[in-house]
């Protein structure tokens, strides 16, 4: 977390363009049969463990990752850090009465400079320059946006060239927890790694499907780059 804090500090300071993304269980499965979205991924300048199980999985791997950086922590600590440091963000996507009170809770904490701009995530595939040029003359230092996958991370490679903001990332279902439509997992279910499960049982209809899949087929992944490592080095 300090490291990527440090990172992106560094290039707004700078005006170095950082393009971040974090990654799930989910994420890579879905990477595995698009490859616009894997494009994507791979394009980023930053890249963090979003879930427990990319963490794990890295260490089962033996290229261990030193901790999960998970996308809402990462974005609450880089709002912080905008405020003391006088840097503007803009928020996109969610629907307009969530956006609208995420906009609230941080006018409230922070005061009115904090916001360069914001709009909502329901946008057609042709509006996107116009709104990639609204980003763009709003001069916000980051940009937050809570999009479904893979249409945030497929948007943000595509335009991150027009945006001309120093820190980009997509930030998932953030926005709703900011905003108190939905609760985050107690912290000793995020530290077993079991925040999928809090999800689920929010939001059975929707998520129980995308979770039994695909960590199964997350699992059925990392089983078989193991025994390909394990060949590897029989050989």
């Amino acid at each position: 977390m300090e490291q990527t804090l440090a990172l992106i500090n560094k290039a707004i300071q700078d005006k170095s363009p950082v393009h971040h993304v974090v990654v799930n269980a989910a994420k890579m499965v879905n990477a595995q049969k698009d490859e616009e979205l894997k494009k994507s991924i791979v394009d980023c300048d930053i890249i963090n463990a979003d879930g427990k199980s990319i963490v794990w999985a890295s260490k089962f791997l033996n290229c261990a990752l030193p901790e999960r950086v998970a996308g809402i922590d990462l974005m609450h600590n880089l709002v912080d850090m905008a405020a003391s440091k006088g840097y503007k963000i803009f928020l996109l996507g969610a629907e307009q009465e969530v956006l609208e009170k995420v906009v609230e809770v941080y006018r409230t904490k922070y005061g009115d400079q904090l916001i360069a701009g914001y709009r909502n995530g329901y946008f057609k595939k042709e509006e996107e320059p116009e709104l990639a040029k609204q980003i763009e003359t709003s001069r916000a230092d980051m940009l937050f946006v809570a999009v479904t996958s893979p249409k945030k991370e497929i948007f943000l490679n595509t335009y991150k060239h027009l945006l001309n903001v120093p820190f980009i990332m997509g930030v998932g279902g953030s926005f709703d927890v900011i905003a108190g439509k939905t609760k985050r997992a107690p912290l000793w279910m995020q530290n077993l790694g079991m925040e999928w499960f809090y999800r689920v049982l929010q939001e059975p209809k929707r998520m129980w499907k995308r979770y039994l899949f695909g960590n199964s087929e997350f699992i059925y992944l990392v089983a078989k780059e193991k025994i390909k490592q394990v060949f590897q080095s029989a050989n």
